[in-house]
């Protein structure tokens, strides 16, 4: 399991950090004005549909149906099932589309109420339109990907993604070349959200699941088994997303101040990758790890699993976000202080980054303990969950918000997720339990004291050389933070090994038979 973890981290790792390199040029080509707010509302929208599909959420409601169909009625019969799936989900997707892009005017109108009666709601609503060709492409490749994780094959899900930021990566550097304004450039930008997601269709298709008897024959069918999966699946999604969800609450409130949508969205993408390594493996490969162990009850199985998934969200996010929040305005003034984007945006932007950061463990959490309720086919609960803690995050936000700007709507983000974490992990306690073996119960402390002591190493080390970095040229202060990071990391792994929480030469050596096995 462990080994599956780390491939699909590895993909989420090189997606993430093209997409940093994407969102890079984004912001030295947009800034963080109105042209800018405008684009990364319309972008987050695709990018929340994008995500409540991908990112484990369609295994949450796909994999138990798969994998249930296949041992009670066989491989052919779950083959046309997944068939079914794709089929429907495309047809939905398109009809979703065609009615979104007729209703846009009100749906821009809903997520960023700020921008009513200035010129940015014209701008974000052009930029919308423009992107919704991609629903046509993102069911079919989800869908793929899913059956593909069903049968334990993860590596085209976990590097698929990559395709798509190069795309817009290329797209942004001939813009960069060529100097158009702001206006223009996000006009094209949007354009090409839509070819992107086209291409990572197309490769996928070219490893089509259904030619090797997975996933066929492929129609459209709404019947009883189908609006099972529907009605079970839905909620699933939508409890995925949550942390996506949340954000978008968050820009809702922030569209009021200029430039607020901006920094909590570049602040996010931040938080998006050690949730995106962390949380995407768990989703992908836990849901299907405990269907099977529910399903055979192998209670032994279950408590590996579970104990095994919660030690590496939380070897890997605690560490994350200490260094996001002691890090956070050199990481930003590297990454994204350049052409449009001012030292002043640098420093709203870090403010909102440091806590956000606070929720990364609560989001992680979530990832951790929903795949337990999916596993018993039980969407419900994430679903009210993730409800309750958009609905804290939207009411503090509007105190907060009100009070200090994007600093406090990040807050209330931070507060919604701990808040969803937190009935996800009572209602998981008071039905069936979450247990985790005595291994855990020894190592979980070290690692949080292990993740402490890195912390306070790397703050001083980030003291001794702030004077440099704040004066320092573009090739200083990249090669200053990665040495900071590299030690960092070092460092916090020296840690776990002095602390008897992971033997690095047995691990490796694990893996490496592990993979000769296969």
């Amino acid at each position: 399991m462990i080994r599956h973890i780390l491939t699909i981290s590895t993909g989420t790792l090189a997606s993430r950090t093209l997409g940093f390199m994407r969102d890079a040029l984004i912001a030295a080509l947009l800034g963080a004005g109105s042209v800018a707010d405008a684009f990364l509302v319309a972008f987050q929208f695709i990018n929340v549909t994008r995500r409540s599909f991908a990112e484990g959420a369609l295994n949450a409601a796909l994999i138990p149906h798969y994998l249930r169909v296949r041992e009670t009625e066989g491989t052919v019969a779950a083959a046309a099932f997944a068939g079914r799936v794709l089929g429907s989900v495309s047809l939905i997707l398109i009809g979703i589309a065609v009615v979104l892009t007729l209703l846009m005017p009100l749906v821009i109108a809903v997520l960023a109420p700020g921008f009513v009666g200035r010129e940015t709601l014209q701008f974000a609503i052009n930029d919308a339109r423009l992107m919704m060709p991609y629903f046509a492409f993102v069911g079919p490749s989800i869908v793929m990907m899913g059956v593909l994780n069903a049968e334990h094959r993860f590596m085209l899900t976990a590097f698929s993604p990559v395709l798509f930021n190069i795309t817009m990566i290329v797209v942004l550097v001939v813009l960069l070349v060529w100097r158009h304004d702001p206006l223009f450039s996000a006009t094209v930008i949007a354009g090409a959200v839509g070819v992107a997601g086209c291409l990572q269709m197309l490769i996928l298709i070219q490893r089509r699941p259904w030619r090797d008897g997975i996933a066929t024959p492929i129609r459209i069918s709404f019947d009883p088994q189908i609006r099972g999966f529907l009605r079970k699946g839905i909620p699933g999604m939508v409890a995925n997303a949550g942390p996506q969800f949340l954000i978008v609450g968050g820009a809702i409130i922030a569209s009021n101040s200029p430039s607020a949508v901006s920094w909590l969205y570049f602040a996010n993408r931040l938080i998006e990758l050690p949730l995106g390594m962390v949380g995407v493996a768990m989703g992908t490969v836990l849901v299907p790890e405990m269907t099977r162990a529910i399903r055979s009850g192998d209670r032994a199985a279950l408590m590996q699993a579970e104990s095994r998934g919660l030690e590496l969200a939380t070897a890997l996010v605690m560490p994350a976000t200490i260094g996001l929040i002691v890090l956070s305005q050199p990481i930003i003034r590297v990454l994204f202080e350049h052409g449009a984007f001012t030292a002043a945006d640098t420093v709203a932007t870090a403010q909102a980054l440091a806590i956000l950061a606070l929720g990364l463990p609560a989001h992680v959490l979530v990832k951790v303990l929903a795949p337990a309720f999916f596993a018993r086919e039980d969407t419900k609960t994430p679903l009210a969950a993730t409800l309750s803690g958009i609905a804290v995050a939207v009411i503090c936000g509007l105190f907060f918000g009100h009070a200090y700007g994007a600093s406090g709507v990040a807050a209330s983000i931070s507060l919604g997720a701990w808040f969803c974490a937190g009935v996800l992990g009572w209602r998981g306690a008071t039905t069936f339990g979450f247990s985790i073996d005595a291994t855990s119960q020894r190592r979980l402390p070290r690692i949080a004291i292990c993740a402490a002591v890195m912390g306070a190493m790397l703050f001083l080390a980030e003291s001794f050389v702030a004077p440099v970095t704040a004066t320092a040229g573009f090739a200083a202060q990249i090669t200053i933070l990665g040495g900071l990071v590299a030690a960092g990391v070092s460092f916090y792994g020296l840690l776990l090994d002095l602390f008897g929480v992971v033997s690095w030469g047995e691990a490796i050596s694990n893996l490496r038979d592990g993979g000769l096995r296969e």
